[in-house]
């Protein structure tokens, strides 16, 4: 896997991010500089350190499923692009309404999210222990892309509120699933 494959990976799995970001922001009456960047520094940081956490956890099991590794990959990414998706559909389908005051920031609750929002990338540091990748480029690239994007999306969500929350859930869903196959793929046919 190379940059290209992290930045559509980090893309991916940032929808979670992205969509409770939007509902942040959309609860501001006016973006506050400040909390936007903490809501940015704690979903980049988790997306960050729980692949590198299950890739020291998968590291460990390697070995034993190293015939299997490409399957696993495949069926972590497809189950959690197909998951995301779902939950789009679902939330699009259920009426949510968000006051229109600026809450304080709930530290505990952010951490919450942040833990929820990332649990998909566990899964995904689990399949880089099985494949040749280079975490530090890896967990970098995602952590850094899901704080861009979470900035933006807390932007985006007090613009124009949850009109775009369902497709961003849905895209990274997508995501997830093609690079799902696309591993499968180059192991099968390609020997990668």
């Amino acid at each position: 896997m190379g940059i290209v494959d992290f930045l559509a990976l980090g893309v991916g799995l940032s929808m979670d991010a992205f969509a409770v970001a939007v509902c942040k922001g959309l609860a501001m009456r006016k973006v506050n500089i400040r909390q936007c960047f903490i809501i940015a520094l704690f979903f980049g940081g988790f997306q960050a350190l729980m692949p590198l956490l299950g890739y020291a956890l998968g590291s460990t099991f390697a070995i034993y499923v190293k015939s299997i590794d490409h399957w696993v990959a495949f069926i972590l990414l497809a189950y959690i692009g197909i998951k995301m998706i779902i939950d789009a559909i679902k939330e699009r389908n259920e009426k949510a309404e968000a006051e229109r005051t600026d809450p304080p920031l709930d530290i505990k609750q952010l951490f919450i999210m942040a833990i929820a929002t990332s649990i998909d990338a566990l899964a995904i540091g689990i399949t880089f222990s099985f494949m040749e990748v280079n975490i530090w480029s890896a967990i970098s690239v995602i952590g850094l892309t899901t704080f861009i994007l979470s900035v933006v999306a807390v932007f985006i969500g007090n613009v124009f509120g949850m009109k775009f929350k369902a497709p961003a859930q849905i895209t990274g869903g997508v995501i997830l699933i093609i690079l799902g196959i696309r591993i499968l793929i180059s192991h099968l046919f390609f020997g990668g």
